[in-house]
């Protein structure tokens, strides 16, 4: 397999960034690429987000709400949401289910092009594989993440609502009065800076390990599976990077 040393692997990240600017100015480059794979990351996603979301926001206030009732603390059940849905759940679930889908696609799928001898043709042609191939999916997974992040915060907190509303008839507008005064700029500032570096972590990690397959189609699995292990890890553990540079 190609050399995973980590001056090569810096060099893919440098060479990945350029690509992404030129795809930038230069839409029209690979813009049928970057619709396929927001198509795929994105709208195909769109219901095991909801239901990922619905479900999370009715287990939180199922769990919380008795407890927090008992102890006299109701208006804490906001905060609580705010932190664990838009801060912390949103952000990490929403990538840990695009690594599931897309990332193991993506580094299959490239995997596969290597192994068949595609990306050759696609140099011999006078075509580069990173501005064609790379940079639309880096590009298609972190946008793609950023408003799937947004969907499923707004999932969990309806589901949140509905459970409420069963449970202590509260209308939807005090409802959302309650989330809104405790939700603050910079939780809202949070979630989407981990969803951009989550989605640009997922990006790199996959096309890289897809295109470190050289002929063996043995390797394809292996990349796969190394792409999911190391997208995993480096998402946990930038995830609670961020959070103890917010809290502390």
């Amino acid at each position: 397999m190609t050399s995973s040393n980590p001056l090569y692997a810096s060099a893919f990240v440098c060479n990945t960034f350029r690509s992404v600017w030129k795809v930038m100015t230069n839409w029209h480059i690979s813009k049928k690429v970057l619709s396929m794979q927001i198509l795929f990351t994105g709208f195909e996603a769109l219901s095991i987000i909801l239901f990922s979301g619905l479900a999370i926001g009715s287990i939180i206030i199922i769990y919380f709400l008795g407890l927090l009732s008992q102890l006299g603390a109701d208006q804490l059940m906001y905060k609580i949401l705010i932190v664990i849905i838009t801060r912390e759940l949103g952000p990490i679930l929403t990538a840990f289910i695009i690594i599931a889908r897309s990332g193991t696609a993506i580094a299959t799928e490239l995997g596969t092009m290597v192994a068949h001898h595609e990306i050759e043709a696609y140099i011999a042609t006078g075509i580069d594989p990173m501005t064609y191939l790379v940079a639309p999916r880096f590009l298609g997974v972190t946008f793609s993440l950023f408003l799937l992040n947004i969907y499923f915060n707004f999932a969990g907190l309806i589901g949140s609502f509905f459970v409420s509303y069963l449970f202590t008839d509260i209308t939807f507008h005090d409802y959302f009065t309650n989330v809104t005064s405790v939700l603050k700029a910079s939780d809202l500032i949070l979630s989407a800076v981990k969803s951009l570096v989550f989605g640009i972590i997922i990006s790199l990690v996959s096309t890289y390990n897809g295109l470190r397959v050289e002929n063996a189609l043995t390797e394809i699995p292996q990349v796969a599976i190394k792409a999911v292990s190391v997208s995993f890890m480096l998402c946990i553990v930038v995830n609670l990077m961020m959070t103890f540079y917010s809290y502390f």
